[in-house]
């Protein structure tokens, strides 16, 4: 089993910028491809971006294409999610996922970090 935690979520402006981080613990991060989900109120959740192993690769949904950036560090079994010029749409809940199989979501998830963006 892999314990996911996500933190950094919060109420922001349009325009404005948050750093979402997922730390984990039980299994080992560097094995696995991590990734970002969210759900909007009303809506079913969707991929927002996903990172490689070493983190070497990654790729965004178009919707956040530009703006959002994930990346990880292995050492600290963490993965990370800066999102900058952010939009009301953005308004979700953020869930931490892996492992990623072609932008599908796997068995561990954690309990997502509500971001909320004013206009």
């Amino acid at each position: 089993q892999m314990q996911l935690v996500e933190s950094g979520g919060g109420l922001v402006q349009a325009g404005e910028s948050l750093r979402l981080s997922c730390a984990a613990s039980g299994r080992t991060l560097s094995r696995y491809v991590m990734g970002w989900f969210r759900q909007a109120p009303g809506k079913e959740r969707e991929f927002v971006a996903v990172i490689s192993q070493s983190g070497g690769r990654t790729y965004y949904a178009d919707s956040v294409k530009g703006r959002f950036t994930i990346s990880r560090d292995n050492a600290k079994n963490t993965v990370y999610l800066q999102m900058n010029s952010l939009k009301p749409e953005d308004t979700a809940v953020y869930y931490c996922n892996g492992p990623v199989v072609r932008f599908t979501p796997g068995a561990y998830w954690g309990q997502g970090t509500q971001v909320t963006v004013s206009s």
